[in-house]
């Protein structure tokens, strides 16, 4: 963060903590301000909203924009904002709202008025420059795949309501242009939806072809494009932003002063996604990430290192061959590439090639696509921002000699043209190479590898097992000293695996061998055709699963295993489903409620890990408090938050349930869990000058190691790590904290301590310390 973003910080409002609410038509802006004051009751300074723009009809996400000047009629309206900001300003609470900037929904053209234009009236529309389309690959025309296989007699001519012409295919409506009664005249063209991967001729966000991407680099549209966004700073409904995916766009630093200039430098962040030891820009005008850097650091915290051997060696043994993660990685991603992003490429292949026509050169076109595929397999981040995150570029291409050598001479015609920041292909490059990461990555190895899937999260690189305290001290300092107010988030509506899911297969780093039988007994007892994906799916039932758990839960899991094994696209995929294999899968997650024997080994199981995961849980939430930033806690984890991937972790909360357990009328097994989040909100947002520094806390005695301490300021956060090793141990014994002068006392149970921890951790395995003065 630069000097004169630092003033700017100074200058903004800052949350002292935020809350993630999911807002649909099944939960308005309406129901989220009924909430507002059970959040305040909790701790909460912020209240952080899901995108709120007019979305295709029934999203319930949000995401699939269609519409910038006005709030979703579905999910609340103008007035439904108004309502909430107007109660989040009665209870003194700021307003975060999630803004999506990259690209709109497309999926019904009529929802969107901008791209319904386009359709109608081609480059004449007076918003074809909003869409990043190149019109010459598609001789004129948009090329739109939604036609099934030898599925063409479909498509027929039709007349709307008001009497004009219009193309339907089955319930999908297109525009004519003005004059015109056949297919041949349309400025966009209908093709078979597999054309996708090479002809697709506008950008769009990720694979997904209905969600087209915008030019917000152009003034104009991002003018247009935040006209609500700008009404929401101006009547001071709103207090801060976050902004998606900002690596889809053309320039992120560009348009990150925009918006500042926009909302008077209001308090920004990105959802960034950043690799072992990369670091977020210093230039942009925001207060950091969405906090995922973060949650890795933590997981990795409370990770045993002496599991990561028997666990390799576990998952060698299932795969029958041992896993290399880097190149897996680079092999996924270049299939991407291949596959259903090879239009991306294709488009930046053609951008180097009217470059070398404009110096009349030339270069074989399949060998530059062939070559641009390489770079983006193997290009080490999500993206460069050029001129900054040269040398991702330069390591790139030094990998990509490696893996291709017979592409050296390309490389050599590439090279220069991919290092000019103000050339096409390299702007084009730096869009799509995100795109690729997040696909071969996220989307497919992680459901590839499973060692140990607490690992396999977003914003984490599953081959870093662990890290120790020194490590996380070092980070936490950093942390403090470049992005004191980047947020910090265990769960979020994107994560692969809720927080306490993760906490509890956490614990099986410290139980590989007990750990290692008991998956052999399940492959035996539910047999999967690749026990390496059923060690995936055991390990998320482990996470989910409870003896008494919750009558949904069997449809959660099948549609978890649908997901991951069609993500993972090694046996069976989205597009080919192999029924066969998933069958098997399938009658395996019926076995976890139809097999007394399945059942016996996971009551065995959970038995052994539930104290621990507990201990982990609550660990990681008074870390996520306590640490450098600003904590987000998204919906419902103040309780156990057991989800798996979305849209599971999008299900309905029961916020009357946490009020009553928060007031003490109702029980929960997770009331501790509140305790400890509601205990350490509150402190920071009563308290804030208690969280302004970062200097680690020691301990001295036989149990040391699993203990991490550390001191904000005036308040001292404590927490128990690898805590089957400290049982196994005898427990704290002399183990003491080197606690600063002062008395202190544990805000979590209101008892003095001398920094003894057998008796400090008695009742809770954290505190939170102030001195009693």
């Amino acid at each position: 963060m630069t000097d004169a973003h630092r003033d700017d910080a100074a200058q903004r409002r800052t949350p002292h903590s935020t809350y993630r609410l999911q807002v649909s038509p099944d939960f308005t802006l309406h129901d989220a301000a009924r909430v507002l004051p059970y959040l305040h009751d909790l701790g909460v300074d912020w209240v952080y909203l899901s995108p709120l723009l007019a979305s295709e009809p029934g999203s319930t996400h949000g995401y699939d924009v269609v519409a910038f000047d006005h709030v979703d009629p579905e999910r609340g309206g103008e007035e439904g904002l108004a309502a909430l900001s107007a109660e989040a300003r009665r209870l003194g609470m700021g307003v975060l709202v999630d803004i999506v900037p990259n690209h709109v929904g497309v999926a019904t053209p009529s929802e969107d008025p901008w791209w319904w234009d386009v359709l109608k009236l081609g480059r004449e529309s007076e918003h074809a420059s909003a869409f990043d389309v190149d019109w010459a690959a598609g001789d004129g025309r948009i090329v739109i795949p939604v036609i099934g296989d030898h599925d063409e007699g479909a498509i027929r001519i039709a007349r709307s309501k008001n009497g004009e012409g219009e193309v339907r295919y089955h319930d999908q409506r297109f525009p004519m242009a003005p004059g015109t009664t056949t297919l041949e005249e349309q400025h966009y063209e209908l093709v078979n939806w597999r054309a996708a991967d090479e002809d697709l001729n506008y950008r769009r966000f990720f694979a997904v072809n209905t969600l087209a991407a915008v030019r917000v680099e152009d003034p104009e549209v991002f003018a247009e494009t935040h006209v609500e966004v700008k009404r929401w700073f101006d009547e001071g409904l709103v207090d801060g932003l976050r902004v998606d995916h900002p690596d889809g766009l053309r320039d992120p630093k560009r348009y990150l002063d925009d918006l500042a200039a926009l909302t008077g430098g209001a308090y920004v962040l990105v959802e960034k996604i950043l690799e072992p030891g990369e670091h977020l820009p210093a230039d942009w005008a925001t207060a950091g990430t969405t906090g995922y850097d973060a949650l890795a650091l933590i997981d990795r915290l409370l990770t045993d290192p002496a599991g990561e051997a028997p666990l390799t060696a576990l998952e060698d043994r299932l795969r029958g061959t041992s896993v290399d993660w880097e190149q897996m990685v680079h092999d996924n991603k270049r299939a991407v590439a291949d596959g259903i992003l090879h239009s991306e490429v294709l488009r930046i292949t053609r951008e180097v090639e009217r470059v070398l026509e404009s110096r009349e050169e030339s270069a074989d076109e399949d060998a530059v696509a062939d070559a641009v595929s390489e770079l983006l397999a193997c290009f080490p981040v999500y993206r460069s921002y050029l001129p900054g995150g040269r040398d991702h570029l330069d390591q790139a291409f030094a990998r990509a000699r490696e893996q291709r050598a017979d592409l050296a001479t390309t490389y050599d015609v590439l090279e220069p043209i991919l290092h000019d920041e103000w050339g096409q292909p390299a702007r084009r490059f730096q869009q799509t190479s995100g795109m690729v990461m997040a696909k071969g990555v996220e989307d497919c190895s992680f459901y590839r590898w499973s060692r140990l899937t607490s690992l396999n999260e977003v914003g984490g690189d599953p081959s870093i097992f662990a890290i120790g305290v020194d490590d996380w001290h070092e980070a936490m300092a950093a942390r403090q000293r470049d992005w004191p107010d980047a947020m910090v988030t265990l769960s979020t509506h994107d994560t692969k695996r809720g927080e306490d899911v993760r906490a509890r297969i956490t614990v099986l780093a410290e139980e590989p061998g007990h750990w290692e039988r008991a998956l052999d007994e399940l492959l035996r007892l539910a047999p999967v055709p690749d026990e390496g994906f059923g060690s995936l799916l055991w390990q998320a039932v482990l996470g989910a699963w409870t003896p008494d758990h919750l009558p949904d839960l069997r449809d959660r899991l099948h549609g978890y295993a649908e997901k991951a094994m069609r993500e993972a696209g090694d046996r069976t995929t989205w597009t080919e489903p192999d029924e066969a294999y998933e069958s098997q899968v399938h009658a395996a997650v019926d076995a976890v409620f139809d097999s007394e024997e399945v059942r016996a080994v996971l009551v065995d199981l959970a038995a052994r890990i539930d104290a621990p995961a507990q201990a982990n849980s609550l660990a990681a939430k008074l870390l996520a408090i306590t640490m450098p930033g600003v904590p987000d806690v998204y919906q419902g984890s103040e309780l156990y938050e057991t989800s798996l991937v979305d849209p599971d972790n999008r299900r309905p909360v029961d916020f009357e349930h946490r009020a009553a357990v928060l007031a003490g009328t109702a029980e929960d097994d997770a009331a501790t869990k509140l305790h400890v989040t509601c205990t350490a909100l509150t402190l920071r947002r009563e308290r804030p000058e208690l969280f302004t520094g970062y200097t680690p806390v020691t301990a001295s005695g036989s149990a040391a190691p699993h203990a991490v301490a550390f001191d904000r300021g005036g308040a001292i956060a404590v927490a128990t790590r690898l805590p089957v090793g400290l049982a196994a141990a005898g427990g704290w014994g002399d183990t003491a904290l080197d606690l600063p002068e002062g008395r202190w006392h544990d805000v979590l149970t209101g008892l003095d301590t001398d920094g003894r921890l057998d008796a400090l951790l008695a009742v809770h395995p954290v505190a939170l310390l102030v001195r009693k003065d």
